[in-house]
């Protein structure tokens, strides 16, 4: 069994670590507040992914089922406006666009 100063020291260096490896991001982020770049990045990379989540999925119902292409389109015209009218609020728009998708593949 090993020592207790051992096992203290293992676990302060972990502690160390960690908590750099954390704060490091946090760090960073304060010179790169004013950079163009990141701002550009900040705007359009949620809708990026987004974008490539939403043909990924689309692109895997589809070929599952080609039978539901419309209702996953529906769907997906659904998220979007839930998402303008609300405000840009991802969660909820998400969440509505899902709903829709589970009712209209379980009506029709």
């Amino acid at each position: 069994m090993p020592e207790v100063s051992y096992i203290l020291a293992v676990l302060a260096i972990v502690f160390t670590i960690t908590f750099a490896l954390r704060a490091l991001p946090f760090a960073a982020l304060t010179s790169l507040r004013e950079s163009g770049l990141v701002k550009v990045l900040s705007r359009w990379m949620p809708v990026g992914i987004l974008g490539i989540l939403a043909a990924s999925t689309l692109r895997t119902t589809i070929i599952a089922d080609p039978t539901h292409s419309l209702v996953a389109l529906a769907a997906v015209c659904t998220t979007a406006v839930t998402h303008l009218l609300c405000g840009r609020r991802t969660l909820v728009s998400v969440g509505v666009g899902t709903c829709c998708y589970v009712l209209l593949v379980n009506l029709f």
